[in-house]
């Protein structure tokens, strides 16, 4: 994949469009990925006995240890899962098993493949909808004999049915395959709309076509899936319930395309292409991982938090899991956890599960030069979210960059003084201090209006001042 051959300073060039300082995290975790490359341009006698060197990442909440994490599985197109740890239970408890999150790491792998896998096919599956939409829209019409031909074998099958006697298809397919001999005015009028499909002329014409039931799902049970049994595999043995549904040309192209996409690729290609992307560029990241640590306040009737930790240990070892597609080595996934150590400590996971997550980088808390940056300078910082959302009712808002460091100083100051939720506290002052302009722009027509530092402590400062208020408003 040309994505995984990124140098680290490109990983963390990619990172720092996206988050904001924290350089001792983008450097180890990008040092990480690329080991993964390297390991796979090795001899394979070699290859075997590198394994991943697993992150454990420390600090505390919304300074962009998740962020981190998820933005490198984009910019490296690998298969990534998160997972909170807190979720999962020791086997025979109520609660997820912990093999379920390399099951959906490889059902992600696999839409992986499928989307990729339908990409180099689109050309030829859209002219198969572009047909499937002839015939939708100027379907065939059977002369007197052909409607009595069908009626005859119709009766026919039935009656061998009766007598217990396999019923002869091959009839059936020969009637379709009748079609083809139209009547010469459909098939001029069959061309004419083709001719129109490929103009682009009918794409917002209403048009009534049978698709695959989306609520037929049988889903998945946590507690069968600890005994083994996923459901999800049982869907492809029950029979495609269809329904009828009225939609744009345009659409049911769409619609026509993926199942046609779906004609055209290997289902088992698939299965056994999304197993080895899941086991070589897989990312789990195990988020909550300081929640299931032991803690001497535990009660006698709690289940057991290094219970938890001793099922997810083989997991992070390296282990066979069973997986609808077939099983799925776990050795050469890497693991990225994370937690804010509040009450705990790394030391106070079980000595196994340490020595499992070698690199450990702790996250600093954001300053306020942090908070001005996280408004301004990621592509999609908040300030130009809010921006972009408030210009949908033509009104133009600027800030000036007073404006955004009294904010910033705000953040900081209230997170010191409450609780430290880092850069998640910019979202709850940034409504608090548009809540008006949200309100009432869609009626003040077309404005502009600009931000200032006195607008701020205008609508924020004094609550931000009282510490009482500032614990149930910001």
């Amino acid at each position: 994949m040309d994505e995984m051959d990124k140098t680290p300073k490109q990983i963390v060039a990619e990172l720092d469009k996206y988050v904001i300082g924290q350089d001792a995290a983008k450097k180890s975790i990008a040092v990480a990925l690329r080991n993964r490359y390297r390991r796979m341009q090795v001899p394979a006698a070699m290859r075997d006995e590198i394994t991943p060197k697993n992150v454990l990442m420390i600090g505390p909440t919304g300074v962009g240890k998740t962020e981190i994490a998820r933005r490198l599985a984009k910019i490296v197109n690998a298969p990534f899962v998160k997972v909170e740890a807190t979720k999962f239970t020791e086997v025979g408890y109520v609660g997820r098993d912990v093999e379920s999150m390399v099951r959906d790491l490889v059902e992600v792998a696999y839409k992986m493949e499928q989307d990729a896998a339908f990409t180099r096919v689109r050309d030829k599956a859209t002219q198969r909808a572009d047909e499937d939409l002839v015939r939708v829209l100027v379907p065939a019409k059977p002369s007197a004999d052909q409607q009595k031909q069908a009626q005859e074998r119709f009766t026919a099958m039935m009656r061998d049915l009766q007598r217990g006697k396999m019923p002869d298809f091959s009839q059936a397919l020969q009637q379709e395959a009748e079609e083809d001999h139209l009547s010469p005015e459909v098939q001029a009028e069959r061309q004419r709309v083709r001719q129109q499909l490929q103009n682009g002329e009918l794409e917002q014409q209403d048009v009534t076509i049978q698709v695959t039931d989306p609520g037929q799902s049988v889903g998945n049970n946590d507690m069968l899936g600890q005994m083994g049994i996923d459901l999800s595999a049982m869907q492809s043995m029950l029979p495609q319930r269809r329904v009828t549904r009225t939609m744009p040309v345009a659409e049911a192209r769409e619609v026509f395309i993926r199942e046609e996409s779906a004609q055209l690729v290997n289902d088992a290609d698939l299965a056994e292409a999304a197993i080895k992307r899941a086991e070589n560029t897989g990312i789990v990241f195990i988020d909550e991982i300081d929640k299931i640590t032991a803690t001497v306040q535990r009660n006698s009737g709690e289940v057991s938090r290094e219970g938890v930790q001793r099922d997810i240990l083989p997991i992070v070892e390296g282990s066979q899991v069973k997986t609808k597609y077939g099983m799925v080595s776990t050795d050469h996934m890497l693991f990225i956890a994370s937690g804010a150590f509040h009450e705990s400590k790394p030391s106070d996971l079980i000595a196994e599960l340490q020595g499992r997550f070698p690199i450990r980088v702790e996250l600093d808390d954001l300053g306020v030069d942090d908070f001005v940056k996280i408004l301004t300078e990621p592509q999609n910082a908040l300030v130009k979210q809010y921006m972009a959302l408030i210009a949908t009712d033509n009104v133009k808002v600027t800030f000036t960059i007073e404006a955004i460091q009294r904010i910033a100083q705000i953040a900081y100051d209230v997170n010191h003084d409450t609780d430290n939720i880092g850069a998640r506290r910019l979202h709850t002052i940034l409504e608090r201090l548009l809540e008006d302009l949200l309100y009432e722009g869609p009626d003040m027509g077309v404005g502009v209006v600009t931000i200032t530092e006195a607008y701020v402590d205008e609508k924020i400062g004094k609550i931000a001042k009282n510490q009482d208020l500032s614990r149930y408003i910001l």
